[in-house]
């Protein structure tokens, strides 16, 4: 079920890491090609682990702004010691880094992104700074029509800034803005400020042997397997 006045949406904002690529797929293959022997899976998970407590020093204050991009090398810096990597070269390492700029899209990601383009106005909404994500988008193919970052704002989400900073971006009401993503407490954040919801199922997000669960939790979002079911529903 569509939700309440889903004519009036004109901007869909996608989360980006674990909604529109695939992180983890895509770091175990970089790790993998360096021969480090170690778990790519585990090194991909600990990597990504580090995200969020490293975007809440940020929120606190302890670190003032810092990039993405900064703070993922701060992360790696700390795993290639907990994993006893000491092999790299600091190319190497600047090398691994970018490793987030180069990640690769689900399968129905593309299409289904060019499907919603022709109704609407697709644009990001990713604490990845802008960078990266125009990386990203240029090696993964993702037609994006503006790049928006949590680095515009200067604020990470879940902070309203960012939910409502698209919606100023636009000169549009909040309601008028849909919030696609993979992650509930994300869609929860932005349906507090008054945007519309999808919600997109990635069960493999974490890889093969952590399954996600998928099942809706919020009648008032709308709930599809993948982006070009998303353009289905939304008759693209």
């Amino acid at each position: 079920m569509l939700p309440e006045n889903s004519n009036n949406i004109k901007i869909l904002a996608f989360d980006i890491f674990g909604t529109v690529v695939d992180w983890h797929g895509s770091i175990v293959k970089e790790i993998d090609s360096l021969n480090l022997e170690v778990s790519s899976d585990e090194f991909a998970l600990a990597w990504r682990g580090g995200y969020q407590p490293a975007m809440q020093r940020v929120r606190s204050g302890e670190l003032g702004w810092t990039l993405i991009d900064d703070l993922h090398r701060m992360i790696l810096d700390e795993i290639l010691q907990k994993f006893g990597i000491e092999t790299l070269s600091e190319a190497q390492k600047r090398h691994l880094n970018k490793a987030w700029h180069r990640l690769e899209p689900w399968p129905d990601a593309v299409e289904g992104l060019g499907r919603l383009k022709s109704a609407y106005t697709i644009c990001t909404l990713s604490n990845g700074n802008i960078g990266l994500l125009t990386d990203m988008a240029k090696n993964a193919g993702l037609p994006w029509d503006c790049i928006l970052s949590a680095e515009v704002f200067r604020k990470y989400k879940p902070d309203p800034d960012t939910y409502l900073g698209v919606a100023k971006v636009f000169d549009l009401a909040p309601e008028d803005v849909m919030l696609v993503a993979a992650h509930h407490s994300d869609l929860a954040a932005a349906r507090e400020c008054g945007l519309k919801t999808a919600y997109i199922e990635r069960p493999t997000e974490y890889g093969a042997d952590q399954i996600k669960d998928v099942s809706p939790n919020s009648a008032n979002t709308l709930h599809a397997r993948d982006i070009v079911v998303l353009a289905s529903m939304l008759d693209c």
